[in-house]
This record gives C-alpha cells, structure tokens and sequence, in this order.
C-alpha cells in the first residue's frame, strides 16, 4: 500500500506522488532538443524526486540514456580536484550497473587516461560515443562541490558541450539548492555571483546552460490530486475544506503537504472522513514537533544574512539598505525560509509559527504559569487578565528578554508572541500577520469553547503590535487607524493595542507599562497598553 513520504525521494510504486513531468514543465521538450537544464529548487520541495521521476520518463520511453547522481558523495574530497573528478565518474559507473543495463549502455571500462582536470570530459565523451543512445546526465546537489572543483566540473561539462557536441553528453541537468552561477566560493568565504565573479575577471563556468527552471511549491489543485490518490487506494476522504486549509497553512511546500497527511493518518490514527478539525490539529502537533526537516531550517535563523530578512518581516519594517541585502534574501529564500515572490514574508504559516516559536523559547522558558489557570469552566480565555499578566512579566523580565544578542529590533515582539504561545496554544490558536511594510504585527487569538446551550463557538480577541523607536513619533495614532481597519476586517467590536516603547532615552519599562482605554477612529472603545 502506497503512503505519504516525508524522508527521502518518492517513488510511484511505494508513494503518492505528483509525477515529475507535471513539476517540471518542458524540461523534457528541452532535453530532447539538446539544451542544457539548471533545476533551481528550495530546501525540501523534491529535487532528487523530481530528477529520478525525469530520467525514469526518459529511460521508458527508450530514447535516451538517463542517469542521475548526487554530488553530495564528493562532498567529503572537498576542493581536491582530480578526487571530485574520481568520485564523480565512480558514481556514474555505479548508478550504471545498478540499473542492470546492457553491455553496450555501459560507460567504458576502464575510463580512458587523461590529464587531472580533464578526466571526467574524456571519460563522458568516451561513453557517449560506445552508447547507442543519447546520454543525459542529472547531477543532483551541485552545491556540495566548491571552489576550483566546481569550477572544474562546470568547464568540463561546457567545454564537452562546445568541443565534442556531436559525441559528447546529449543533455546535462543540474541541480541544488541555489542558481548554478551563485555557488558558493569557500575560498572567498562569500557567494560567487554572476557579478562579483566578472569583476575578478573569471568567466561564468556554464555559460551554455539555456534553459533555467526554478521548481517550486504544489498549487492548490496538486494538493488536491496529491491526497486524492489516498481517496483512489484506501476510499477515505478528504473534505475540500480541509485540502484547502491544509494549502494554506503549507503554501504548497511539499514536504510540508506530505507531512500534513502522514501526521493525520499516521501520528493522530484518524480513520474516518478528515475534516477542517484533523488539519488544525495536525498543524500544531507538526509546529510543536519540530520535525526534523523544520529544525534543519530553524537552526539557520542565527546566520546574520538570515536574520537580516527574518527580523524586519517580524517587525513589519522596511529593511535598512545594505548592499549585500539582496543576496541575502537571495540565500533566505533559497533556503525555504521566505516566500518565492517579491514580497518578503515567511514561505507558510507553519514555518512561521516555527521560527516565531524558535526565537521566543527563552520567554517561554520563563514563564511559571499554568496555562490553565487562565481560563473560565467553559474555555475560553480570562482575556483582560492575560493582559495584566504580561504587563506584570514584561515589567519584571522585559529589561533581560529584550537585551538579546540577536534578533534585537523584534525583541518586545517576540516575547509578547511568546508569551502568548505560552498560555493560548495549548487549547486555543493564534493567528498571526507579519511582513515587512506593514510597521505593525497584527494577532488573532481564537479560543474554542461551550456556550450556555452546550453548543460549540469561539472567542476571538486582537492584539495590534506597534513599536515606538529611534527618532519616530509616537506610533499611537497611526495604531489606532490600523487596529480599525484590523477590527473591520474581524468584523469585532473592540481589541487590544499594545505599543513597545524601544526608545533610547525612555523610561524604565516598570515606569512606562500602564493600561489605559482610547477610541479609534470609527469610534470603537479599545485596550491599549504602554510598555
């Protein structure tokens, strides 16, 4: 019986899948005219499926010679040339015979002599020329090699295909996390794009790669395809409105998508018809979790370009120009961290809750109450005295949390947001909205709960963040216009506006932190806290 994979590359046999073809759309048109291919992918979104489903495509319709390999193997030899070469051509040779090919398939035995740095040419050239069919080769995690030994193979690669395009490799794919043209050059200790490497006067190494394909995150139709071939094979459903929040809390994000399911069927053991309640529920049991593939990203969030994009999407700021700024989100997104669009925001609400929930541990280490206590015999929220409790904890705490090493500008932010964490998120849900240009962080607490009649409803509550800083006037005004339109948008009555006062010259946060009530705009009375 087939299942959903969240460890490793799919196959259709063992796995739901969404076939490489429809992911990689006219790579094959492109193969089959000779055209080299840069397969740009972010972490986790299947590039080693996507290239295996690709040459398995190829190989049955029996046209070409497909094969693909990781570079990932010559990883270990580092920048040592003439090894990166000997373990490349090893790969191919094994991922060869394992295929059980034919004699006349095979690459030649043994590879031809060459010069160190120019054996993997003669040797693809060598094969392309016994092989009665047309080579095409997928080099998977080409950003394990560096330095001169990426170089190399580049060169290598580009010089078969101008010098020898009659008998060399018909088609070349690449693939890993970042374009081809901006590995990384550990000699330099920096990313070698197209531009800094021209103004050191080196060539751009794989010049003839025409076609460039970025692969991305499932639309909202593949996600439903995707959990329906579970419907085909097992008869249980997904209700459309459940596929549909699953979408929006993954964005498409593959492993997310396949995590989602796997954690439904698998972690919760649900049998029945899943439901708007399974998705919410896996969703959290997935943040709370903090799978293995989520804490490989989280533990990016210290690295200073990282936390150059993360911060000001926290803090809903313009980011203050720097000149390695769009490298550096560059290198945020390709990690999977922000969305693939122009805007800057987190890539889905899971990875956001994830890095929020990362970045505030230390408030939440710090908080001794029971979340419990916070709440009425039919569940929902003491609201107003959540308030004057994180009034309370930031006036004792605030001057130590907000001091952090790192991630300082978000800091009263994030300890609200942790703080929050803390109390609601083990019964209730917090919904957030973050991203730069916006100068505020607007949250939604919705509490589940038991009416008079015994009949299921939800409290909702919203909190508006505002931040007085630096030289700036103070942000009440201006809060109070955006927490109306926020309240408009709930269709709500009243909320909360809470403005952090990170001034150098202000009070001390115990003198500073009061509570008082102001009218909006429409006229709506609301919550506002000064800390």
């Amino acid at each position: 019986m087939r299942y959903f994979n969240t460890a490793g590359p799919c196959y259709p046999d063992l796995h739901y899948m969404i076939p490489a073809e429809d992911l990689l759309h006219d790579a094959q048109k492109y193969i089959e005219s000779g055209y080299s291919l840069v397969v740009h992918m972010p972490h986790r979104i299947g590039k080693t499926t996507t290239l295996l489903g690709l040459a398995r495509r190829l190989n049955t319709e029996g046209n070409f010679l497909a094969l693909s390999i990781s570079c990932e193997t010559a990883e270990v030899v580092g920048n040592d040339v003439a090894a990166v070469e000997e373990m490349l051509l090893s790969q191919l040779r094994f991922a060869a015979e394992l295929k059980g090919l034919a004699p006349e398939l095979l690459p030649p035995q043994p590879w031809p002599d060459a010069a160190s740095g120019t054996r993997l040419e003669a040797g693809l050239v060598a094969w392309a020329q016994r092989c009665p069919r047309p080579l095409v080769l997928l080099f998977d995690e080409i950003g394990a090699l560096w330095g001169d030994a990426l170089r190399n193979v580049l060169r290598q690669l580009r010089a078969g295909s101008i010098q020898n395009y009659r008998n060399s490799v018909h088609s070349v794919v690449l693939s890993g996390l970042r374009d081809v043209q901006d590995y990384h050059d550990v000699q330099d200790g920096m990313a070698a794009t197209t531009e800094n490497l021209s103004r050191k006067g080196i060539s751009n190494p794989f010049s003839t790669a025409m076609k460039f394909i970025q692969l991305g995150n499932f639309s909202q139709d593949e996600v439903a395809r995707l959990y329906r071939q579970h419907t085909a094979d097992t008869g249980q459903e997904f209700d459309d409105k459940a596929i549909d929040l699953a979408f929006r809390c993954t964005q498409g994000q593959p492993w997310l998508v396949n995590a989602m399911a796997w954690e439904i069927l698998v972690g919760m053991s649900v049998h029945e018809t899943i439901t708007l309640g399974h998705v919410e529920l896996a969703k959290k049991r997935l943040i709370l979790s903090r799978a293995t593939h989520l804490d490989s990203l989280t533990g990016k969030l210290n690295e200073p370009r990282v936390r150059r994009v993360i911060e000001p999407i926290i803090t809903g700021d313009v980011p203050t120009p720097v000149a390695e700024f769009d490298d550096d989100v560059t290198y945020t997104r390709d990690l999977g961290l922000i969305d693939q669009g122009k805007k800057l925001r987190i890539a889905n609400p899971i990875y956001q809750e994830v890095i929020l929930s990362v970045l505030a541990d230390s408030t939440e280490a710090s908080i001794n109450v029971a979340p419990s206590s916070f709440r009425f015999d039919d569940g929902r929220i003491d609201f107003p005295r959540l308030l004057r409790e994180f009034a309370s904890f930031w006036m004792r705490h605030g001057d130590v949390l907000a001091a952090r090493d790192n991630y300082h500008e978000s800091a009263a932010q994030l300890v609200l947001m942790g703080y929050l964490h803390r109390i609601v998120n083990g019964a209730g849900h917090i919904d957030r909205e973050i991203g730069v240009g916006r100068g505020r962080v607007d949250l939604l607490i919705r509490q589940p709960y038991r009416d008079s009649e015994g009949t299921r409803a939800e409290q909702r509550e919203a909190i508006e963040i505002k931040v007085w800083a630096g030289h700036h006037g103070d942000p009440l005004d201006e809060g109070l216009a955006q927490l109306d339109g926020y309240l408009d948008r709930l269709t709500l009555d009243t909320g909360t506006l809470v403005v952090f006062d990170r001034r150098p010259g202000a009070k001390p946060i115990p003198e500073r932190t009061e509570f008082s009530t102001a009218r909006t705009p429409s006229g709506r009375t609301v919550t506002l806290l000064r800390a």
